[in-house]
Parts: C-alpha cells; sequence; structure tokens
C-alpha cells in the first residue's frame, strides 16, 4: 500500500463476499471501477477471469499494479475518472466501490486522501455518475455489484438502476463502528438528519443489478 491509497476495510470485504456468491466462471469480463489497492480485482483475476481495473489516482494505479505483479495474476490497470478509459467495451460484472461519504460542502470539493471517501453533501457525488453509466456497460445478463454506506441513500440507488432497466435489490448488508472519518464529522451528520441522536454504527449495503438477457 502506497500513503494515501484506500486500504481494503470492511466494505471491500462486503463487497468481496458478493462477487464469491456470483461465482464468476473463467473467462467472465470484469471491471473494477475505484480499485483502489486492487484488492477486487485480484479476486477476479484469481478466479481466471479477464479484468480491467480503474482508478482516478496515480498512487492507486501503482499500488494496484504493483499487487497484480506480485502475485502474478494478469489484471489491466488504467488511470481514469470512472468509465471514461473503458468508454466502448462492455463488461459481464462490475464491480464498483466508490466515495460515498457525505461530506460539508466546500468550494474545491474533496482533495487529497479525502477523494477516497468524501462525496459531496448527500454522498452520491459519484453513485448517481455510476447509476447512469454502468447500465450501457454491461453485457446482457450481466451483473453490476455496488457498495456504499446507507447514510447516501440506497433507496435512491435502487430507483435510478431500476429505472435504467435493471433488475437491482440490497443482497448484503452489515453494521459496523463508526471509523474516524464519521467520528469527525458526526454533529455535522446529526444535525442533517442522516444520524439519529444515539446512533453510533454505520450500515453498509451492497446493492446487485442485473442486466435482462
Amino acid at each position: 500500500m502506497l500513503p494515501g491509497v484506500y486500504a481494503p476495510q470492511d466494505d471491500t470485504e462486503l463487497l468481496a463476499e458478493a462477487l464469491h456468491e456470483v461465482a464468476p466462471p473463467p473467462g467472465t469480463r470484469v471491471l473494477d471501477v475505484g480499485t483502489g489497492s486492487g484488492a477486487l480485482a485480484l479476486q477476479a483475476a484469481r478466479r481466471g477471469a479477464e479484468v480491467t481495473a480503474v482508478d482516478v489516482s496515480r498512487r492507486a494505479v501503482w499500488t494496484a499494479r504493483l499487487n497484480a505483479w506480485l502475485a502474478r495474476l494478469p489484471v489491466h490497470i488504467r488511470r481514469g475518472n470512472l468509465f471514461a478509459p473503458v468508454r466502448g467495451r462492455t463488461y459481464d460484472i462490475i464491480l464498483a466501490n466508490p466515495p460515498y461519504v457525505p461530506a460539508p460542502a466546500t468550494r474545491r470539493g474533496p482533495r487529497g486522501r479525502s477523494l477516497a471517501w468524501d462525496a459531496g453533501d448527500d454522498g452520491r457525488l459519484l453513485l448517481d455518475r455510476i447509476c447512469r453509466d454502468a447500465p450501457a456497460l454491461l453485457n446482457p445478463g450481466g451483473t453490476l455489484l455496488l457498495v456504499h454506506s446507507a447514510l447516501s441513500g440506497p433507496g435512491r440507488t435502487l430507483e435510478l438502476l431500476r429505472a435504467a432497466g435493471l433488475k437491482a435489490a440490497v443482497v448484503r448488508r452489515r453494521w459496523i463502528p463508526f471509523g474516524p472519518v464519521l467520528r469527525s464529522r458526526e454533529d455535522w451528520l446529526r444535525r442533517r438528519g442522516l444520524l439519529a441522536p444515539a446512533e453510533d454504527r454505520e450500515e453498509l449495503v451492497v446493492i446487485r443489478a442485473e442486466q435482462p438477457c
């Protein structure tokens, strides 16, 4: 892990479990968006999938490339903003663990390390874009696996994906203690009504959305 790269945490583990449940056979075309350390991309590659991984962070790209080299796994790793590096391509599975933590608005938006987690006033800075753009990149019968916090509106995610013609549902949930980021903005989240007065845990969800065959 290079400094500043998002380390695998509970959300990565939850998404990995969902990927294991899908059990992609060898040769499956997989796209890992916001790959970070490359943990999910490597899991898919170990199953024999044809994997492309994308991240906007140079350090994340270097880290993922190093981890793929150390694991001796063939992963195509590209730097870019969400789906821009793979425009015109389609996939059987898309994995997405984007920034999703609601954050107080600033003029410049997320910067530095906070790019890995801050996602605007409602936590949907990238989630809405993924819901809008991912369906067109899925092959018939393809699957999108997307993890984010319940603070950033799973209902909205389901609504957008279903409106795009996908069959979508929450397939995994996990409650975790607040990490340093949420603890640092507890008061702000409570004032906004995103946290109840006595709430001290965060719920993570994995949404599975399927393109009709």
